[in-house]
């Protein structure tokens, strides 16, 4: 199993406030990570950070004690975003400058064949296998819900004035609950984990297409396609083959 990551600022924000985490080829737990940031000064850069360290930890020391059964390493997974989620909750109440700062996240285990995600915010993952480029995660935002209650087209959200306002984050209250699910990982499929600095300005079909092109350079193309088409907001992107 091989992965690549690219992480860029932007052209427009003052400081990349994204994190991501890959296991080494060499790794016995094979788990990738992305966390998109928000809060004032520094704040979001410190969410992500301390969501992406939280949770690693937290699966790290406990994979071992658990049955490697689906419901035991979905709970782990859930476990884990609950832990990550105090972690930078309680960070945010020791510093007033930090108050009200947050993260998004996705975790992803590779076990057995197996995408074992957790998922809180609008960072999402997609698997491509063959010709089908699947969206896995359900963004928590405003108009992720205005999507599904028929009152957008899947056209209208992508240019909505309010497609950045998340109905749930991590970090930003005591208790969060994070979806949680598994999907197949086969021989030749892709996944791709990505904050919305990229899927904001990149098309689904467009994001198929590079990564499809050239699985190897596809996060680095990705990065730049989007700096190309504006940069305006941090953009990163994790492949995992």
């Amino acid at each position: 199993m091989e992965a690549f990551a690219s992480t860029d600022i932007g052209r427009i924000r003052e400081m990349n406030q994204d994190s991501y985490y890959i296991s080494n080829e060499n790794d016995e737990i094979k788990l990738y990570i992305v966390a998109d940031g928000m809060g004032g000064y520094k704040g979001g850069e410190i969410a992500s950070k301390l969501a992406i360290e939280a949770s690693k930890n937290y699966i790290c020391n406990n994979f071992a004690e658990i049955k490697k059964e689906k419901e035991q390493i979905l709970e782990l997974i859930k476990n884990a975003v609950e832990y990550a989620n105090m972690v930078v909750y309680e960070k945010s109440k020791e510093n007033e400058e930090l108050t009200g700062m947050g993260t998004t996240i996705d975790v992803c285990l590779i076990y057995s064949n197996r995408a074992y995600i957790g998922h809180v915010g609008d960072s999402r993952v997609y698997r491509l296998r063959k010709e089908f480029f699947r969206k896995l995660t359900v963004d928590h935002s405003y108009v992720e819900q205005l999507v599904k209650e028929g009152n957008i087209t899947k056209e209208e959200a992508y240019n909505h004035p309010k497609k950045n306002m998340l109905t749930k984050a991590l970090g930003c209250t005591a208790f969060v609950e994070p979806d949680v699910m598994v999907k197949g990982f086969q021989k030749d499929d892709i996944l791709l984990m990505c904050s919305d600095g990229l899927t904001n300005m990149l098309k689904d079909s467009k994001i198929y297409e590079i990564i499809k092109e050239n699985p190897k350079e596809a996060s680095k193309k990705l990065v730049e396609k989007a700096n190309e088409l504006g940069g305006y907001d941090n953009i990163t992107a994790v492949i995992i083959l």
